[in-house]
C-alpha cells in the first residue's frame, strides 16, 4: 500500500479576522513546512502571524490531510495573548490554498476567541 503524502501548505497568506475582544483585524500568516518532522498525510510547520498594531505571534502547527491545528503566542508575554486554533484548507479557483481558522485564547482579557480567513499570496 502506497504511503500518502501530505499537501504542503507552506507560504504567505493575507488574512482578515474577527476577534471577540478586539474586533476586526488584518494580518499576514507565514507557514513553513518542517520536512524532517512530516510524514505520510501529516505535516509539521513553523507558524507566524503578524498583525499591524499588535505584533508578531509565533508558534507551530500540525496538519492531518486538510485540517491543521495551530498554537501561537504574542512575543510580549505580559499580555497573556496566546492560544490554539484549528483550520480547514481548501483550494481557490486560482489554485491557491486558503483556510478558515477558529481560535481560542484562554487567558487573554479573561478569555477570548475569534476567526480568520486567510488566502495564499
Amino acid at each position: 500500500m502506497a504511503e500518502l503524502k501530505a499537501a504542503d501548505f507552506s507560504g504567505t497568506y493575507a488574512c482578515t479576522g474577527q476577534d471577540a475582544q478586539e474586533g476586526p483585524y488584518t494580518g499576514t500568516v507565514k507557514l513553513t513546512r518542517v520536512e524532517a518532522h512530516s510524514t505520510g498525510n501529516q505535516g509539521s510547520y513553523q507558524f507566524t502571524l503578524e498583525v499591524p498594531g499588535y505584533g508578531l505571534y509565533s508558534g507551530e502547527a500540525v496538519s492531518d490531510g486538510t485540517m491543521m491545528a495551530m498554537h501561537f503566542a504574542l512575543a510580549d508575554q505580559t499580555t497573556r495573548d496566546y492560544g490554539t486554533g484549528i483550520a480547514r484548507f481548501i483550494r481557490t479557483k486560482q489554485g491557491k490554498w486558503m483556510f478558515n481558522k477558529f481560535y481560542y485564547e484562554p487567558e487573554f482579557k479573561g478569555g477570548n476567541h475569534g476567526s480568520e480567513l486567510c488566502v495564499q499570496q
